[in-house]
């Protein structure tokens, strides 16, 4: 599958618009922390090379173009909904809500959204859900770069206020060490206490 710009993917459709904004989401599987998002408005003129979904590269090229993407975009922002949110509204709904936040943290308003998965948020702007478009349209690739960056780097810091339970490995995912130290430490305050195996050992 080729990865192209958006304003190419809209093109094929008739859609002719130079300002498109990419937003994609992380952490909508962990059983602890926020989910982030990010939007980003790419430029066309300065094409980043190796742009791909996140899960597809690894952690140091990740690093590095995320540093690059934030000096050569147009605008980039991250949004996130908090475990608060999470256990209140629901993972979908607050995966919408941060990928809002995001977009209408712009700086450049896009004219045009494209947003990773079938699901778009509530926006101003017009928007379309593209399935497996951050390894199809370059901008969701950079935002679900940003956004993977932004959210690993936030799981280490948590790892050392939240000792015992592996975050810096797993980044909040229920591996078997972490429903392990689930099981023996209990929930912490960054744990989303609507999760399955959260709900189970808090009940």
């Amino acid at each position: 599958m080729t990865i192209e710009f958006g304003y190419d993917f809209l093109a094929k459709q008739g859609i002719i618009e130079s300002r498109v904004a990419g937003v994609d989401e992380v952490g909508r599987g962990p059983l602890c922390g926020a989910v982030v998002a990010a939007a980003v408005i790419l430029n066309p003129q300065k094409p980043i090379a190796g742009l791909n979904d996140s899960k597809k590269l690894s952690e140091s090229k990740r690093e590095q173009l995320a540093e690059q993407i934030k000096a050569e975009a147009f605008s980039w922002c991250l949004g996130r909904a908090e475990v608060e949110e999470i256990d209140t509204i629901n993972i979908l709904h607050a995966s919408l809500l941060a990928m809002q936040r995001a977009v209408n943290g712009l700086s450049v308003a896009p004219e045009h959204v494209l947003v990773d998965g079938n699901r778009c948020p509530q926006l101003s702007y017009s928007s379309q859900a593209v399935v497996k478009g951050d390894s199809r349209i370059m901008e969701i690739a950079a935002a679900s770069i940003l956004a993977k960056v932004a959210r690993d780097q936030e799981m280490l810091v948590l790892d050392e206020q939240y000792p015992g339970y592996g975050i810096a490995k797993h980044k909040g995912y229920p591996t078997k060490h972490h429903l392990e130290a689930l099981q023996s430490l209990g929930a912490s305050p960054i744990h989303r206490r609507s999760f399955g195996p959260v709900k189970r050992l808090l009940s």
